[in-house]
């Protein structure tokens, strides 16, 4: 195995505020995020801000995907983690993009647990 899982780290600007301040749609989202990633969703649950703003999370059998929202800046950042040679991230990111309409965005990858990070890490001490 080259490595534990993949790590996604997601930035979208631009997003539709309304969808951004909605638990509900949220946690639709995420768990269709998940699965089209090929993840088996455990739980997904959302706490909603006062006066605005949402964090979710989806637990998977393989990790986890989150979301942090300020529907004020239409601004969203989200984590996906995977395990698993059978799941695809990338697919969670994609599904995000669009159900969120994200003008712009940034994704940045780990690769979680790979040997070759442990040895730059043990370089490095």
């Amino acid at each position: 195995m080259e490595t534990f899982g993949r790590h996604l780290v997601l930035e979208m600007w631009d997003c539709d505020r309304e969808i951004l301040n909605n638990a509900k749609r949220l946690r639709e989202i995420l768990r269709k995020a998940a699965e089209e990633a090929g993840a088996t969703v455990i739980r997904v649950f959302c706490h909603e801000f006062n006066p605005k703003g949402v964090t979710g999370v989806a637990l998977l059998a393989e990790s986890h995907l989150t979301i942090h929202t300020w529907p004020e800046e239409g601004y969203a950042a989200a984590d996906i983690f995977t395990c698993g040679q059978h799941t695809d991230p990338q697919l969670a990111v994609q599904y995000l993009i669009s159900s969120l309409k994200a003008k712009d965005s940034t994704t940045f990858e780990l690769k979680r647990g790979s040997m070759r990070t442990r040895e730059v890490a043990q370089q490095s001490a």
